[in-house]
């Protein structure tokens, strides 16, 4: 039997909440390291010897999870960057999560460096590595990085892995909010603590390293995974950030709230099932996979609508609707989807309702979007057809596909639809 060892990078809600408590609850591994550069997170759980405590939102209230015998690294001190390598060298499974794969390459002791000595140096007779960044080709990018390191390829026996993380998360650092939801920190009187959903139904590409069988043995492998990952783009992504949008527009303030708006949840249902599944299915069909099925994709579908206002993981609309000039992207989850949709001749008018809030809270907040001068106006009825298209133009510096006026056009007619629902 293999003896296991763990490594991540980062240790934010998702790898918190996620990875070294899959590997510690399964029993597997004799060593859980994850590297992390902000020293105070480090000193905190040193302090507590090792352990740290996760709060995971059910249906019916928070638990507690506490994950012990975790070693905090900070790469960027010399003796912890040498237990690090020492501990990347036996690794079996390793995790970055990571703000974005810009990351991999960043600093003097980066992810990169670090994982191409540590694999110089392996132990090991096999070595997984799950890229854990919202990239449908985080895995690929990773791996060409840590090569150059090397100045060669990953022996066979490492693979690099693509995941679809589907866990909502969050980190609250507010002390009257962590008193009042009533959450254990991180560590004992620590002014932050993790908040996690208690799925775990993690998909990672297939392991093909010939007798290898992984220690975190919860998550399920795919063959390829970019139909998966398009289905949470497209469908999870998409829709939290049509709520999110359609939310703050309303004025609530949290994700929860928007349960009791039946007409708010009709749009992201149908905008859910009707067009980004039937798009999706029609797109990945052949797969005869159970999700790409009508049946399979509305069970998914309501099952996500829960979670997104499940009340005890209090997410906020301001927080699942930030970023909003990336999620606003060509490619990205509203318009990728609008797209993905006329692809499968199906016009999206939900999800254009989403379109539609997304881009009246993204003029009501100029300086913080960073607009040009002249998109400094919140009236909506300024926003022509011609006024959204040049919008359009600017947030996809210049890209656009055969569908930009069709897209242009449902924003626009969404527009009278949105001030419809704003004074129910």
């Amino acid at each position: 039997m293999t003896e296991h060892v763990f490594t991540g990078f980062g240790f934010g809600p998702i790898q918190g909440g996620l990875f070294p408590n899959e590997a510690f609850q399964s029993g597997n591994f004799r060593r859980i390291a994850i590297a992390e550069i902000d020293q105070s997170i480090v000193g905190a759980v040193r302090a507590n010897n090792g352990t740290y405590f996760v709060n995971v939102a059910k249906t019916d209230g928070i638990e507690v999870v506490k994950i012990d015998n975790i070693e905090l690294l900070n790469p960027d001190v010399e003796t912890d960057r040498n237990i690090l390598l020492e501990a990347l060298s036996e690794s079996t499974e390793i995790t970055t999560c990571l703000p974005s794969v810009s990351f991999y390459t960043k600093g003097d002791n980066s992810v990169a460096l670090l994982l191409a000595q540590g694999l110089r140096s392996s132990k090991t007779n096999a070595t997984i590595i799950y890229a854990a960044e919202n990239n449908n080709c985080a895995a690929e990018i990773l791996q060409d990085a840590v090569a150059k390191e090397m100045s060669a390829a990953a022996s066979n026996n490492v693979q690099f892995l693509n995941t679809v993380i589907g866990k909502m998360s969050r980190v609250v650092t507010d002390p009257a909010e962590i008193k009042q939801l009533k959450l254990t920190p991180i560590t004992p009187g620590m002014n932050r603590a993790f908040l996690v959903e208690e799925f775990n139904r993690i998909l990672v590409t297939r392991c093909t390293i010939k007798g290898f069988e992984p220690g975190i043995e919860v998550f399920i492998e795919k063959e390829d995974l970019l139909p998966f990952e398009e289905a949470k783009l497209y469908g999870h992504n998409a829709i939290h950030a049509l709520l999110a949008y359609l939310g703050l527009a309303k004025g609530y303030k949290k994700m929860t709230e928007l349960k009791d708006d039946a007409d708010l949840m009709k749009i992201a249902s149908k905008a859910f099932i009707n067009e980004s599944g039937d798009a999706l299915i029609k797109k990945y069909s052949v797969l005869k996979d159970e999700l790409f099925t009508g049946p399979g994709y509305r069970c998914y579908a309501e099952d996500l609508l829960e979670r997104m206002t499940n009340p005890y993981l209090e997410d906020t609309t301001i927080r699942a609707g930030r970023d909003i000039v990336r999620k606003l992207g060509y490619n990205d989850r509203i318009f990728g989807t609008m797209t993905l949709a006329l692809d499968y001749g199906i016009e999206p008018v939900n999800m254009a309702m989403g379109a539609a809030a997304a881009l009246c809270q993204l003029l009501s907040n100029p300086e913080e979007n960073n607009l040009p001068e002249h998109f400094c106006f919140t009236d909506r009825q300024q926003l022509s057809a011609e006024k959204i298209q040049e919008i359009l133009i600017w947030l996809w510096g210049g890209q656009g596909g055969q569908h930009h006026k069709k897209l242009t056009d449902l924003v626009h007619q969404a527009l009278p639809k949105l001030a419809a629902l704003l004074i129910k």
